[in-house]
């Protein structure tokens, strides 16, 4: 498979012709419908190919929404949850491989801009090339051995101290977007005596970078979620966030606030999903018009009642969803804490709904020409992502008879 790269297009060179003049992408999220048009359009064609959707990511980043979250005090739009909620539904819409991939670096921008963990350098630099380019960053964590942290363990991929830095040794699997990431956020342990645990921050050009193209998967297959594998690859000795001994049995532990940015912006993405699923449906029946009864499937309440039960569950999903953001934006704990559970039903409802319009319609939903087969494929996805259905039911569950015991019901 040819290995796609972001284009470098985008930059906007100086008046002297040196050093290109920083200029932030504007963020227009009245082109949202316009960006979304243009994302369906290919998002068939990367399907099929299982190819990195280059010109998706530039058509985000032209219109401000890679950089939508960049924080106010570096000069960016400062997107909270609510219009980040709003960019994935659409993006997810449109083709949510270019959502997820684009809803990583958006969660990043985010992270710094409640608590800036880079080296001011580093992120100053990552700032200057985004205002002229798209640039992707991902956190890269899930392992062959280990799964994913969020169940606790520690990685076995290492840093080996150097003089005046790091040399990272390992392999991620599930890389999202691997082959476009200009940085990646490698979780790794220290070969000291106890070891630590912390993110290396990595430039993919650096020396000891292979991307391993095994990226084969039913749903989101543009996303290009390979493996990375490092190769005593150098890392400068600030180029490290959270470098901490491990709390014991902790290896997934995640801020309450980034987990809600993670579970409402993923909810909103498979949202957008099943909505361009049910668009397709009800286009396919308003035209469909069998001829033993003469009129289109859609005049036939059997139909009607199945659309507007799709539309109930996924009107109220996204009412769910915008609503917590909203007051997580606001700084409600208790919309942090419920942001869960909101993935949990929102998704449910998501995957059921792209179910219903499957088994209204039969063969045609499967077909490979229609979209709907590539709907149901993407929707099933959303029950991979952290925090998983079991974790979000058994976390409440918890908290249900600890509130007991506390006599707080």
């Amino acid at each position: 498979m040819p290995t796609a790269r972001l284009p470098s297009n985008l930059e906007t060179p100086s008046a002297d012709g040196g050093r290109p003049a920083l200029r932030w992408p504007r963020l227009t999220v009245g082109r949202l419908p316009e960006v979304t048009a243009a994302l369906a359009a290919r998002a068939e064609a990367h399907d099929r190919a299982g190819s990195f959707p280059a010109d998706g990511i530039a058509e985000v980043h032209a219109a401000g929404l890679l950089t939508a979250t960049v924080a106010q005090r570096y000069g960016g739009p400062g997107a909270g949850l609510t219009e980040t909620v709003s960019i994935l539904r659409a993006l997810g819409r449109g083709d949510p491989s270019v959502a997820l991939i684009t809803a990583m670096t958006l969660f990043l921008h985010a992270a710094q801009a409640m608590n800036q963990t880079w080296p001011s350098a580093l992120y100053a630099e990552v700032l200057e090339e985004s205002a002229r380019r798209p640039v992707l960053i991902n956190a890269l964590r899930v392992e062959p051995e280990l799964g994913t942290p969020a169940r606790g363990g520690l990685p076995a991929t290492t840093a080996r101290r150097l003089a005046g830095g790091w040399s990272l040794t390992g392999r991620k699997i599930f890389s999202t977007g691997a082959v476009g990431l200009r940085w990646m956020m490698v979780w790794a342990r220290t070969d000291e005596t106890p070891a630590r645990v912390g993110n290396f921050l990595v430039r993919s050009d650096s020396a000891g970078i292979t991307i391993e193209q095994t990226w084969d998967h039913l749903g989101l297959r543009a996303s290009r979620s390979d493996d990375v594998i490092f190769d005593d690859t150098a890392i400068p000795g600030d180029a490290v966030t959270g470098l901490a001994e491990p709390e014991p049995g902790a290896g997934g532990a995640a801020d309450p606030m980034l987990m809600a940015w993670n579970s409402l912006g993923l909810a909103a993405l498979y949202l957008g999903v099943a909505s361009a699923a049910r668009d397709w449906l009800t286009g396919f029946l308003a035209e469909r018009t069998p001829t033993a009864l003469g009129s289109p499937l859609a005049t036939l309440p059997r139909f009607q009642s199945a659309v507007g039960e799709i539309d109930a569950s996924l009107i109220a999903a996204d009412e769910l969803v915008t609503a917590l953001a909203t007051r997580v934006d606001s700084g409600d704990p208790a919309a942090v804490s419920r942001a869960g559970i909101a993935k949990l039903t929102s998704t449910r409802a998501a995957i059921g709904a792209v179910e219903q319009a499957v088994a209204l319609i039969g063969n045609n939903a499967l077909t490979r020409r229609n979209p709907l087969q590539r709907h149901y494929r993407d929707v099933l996805c959303a029950r991979v992502h952290t925090p998983q259905d079991d974790s979000i039911i058994a976390a409440a569950g918890r908290s249900a008879f600890a509130a007991l015991a506390k006599g707080e019901q």
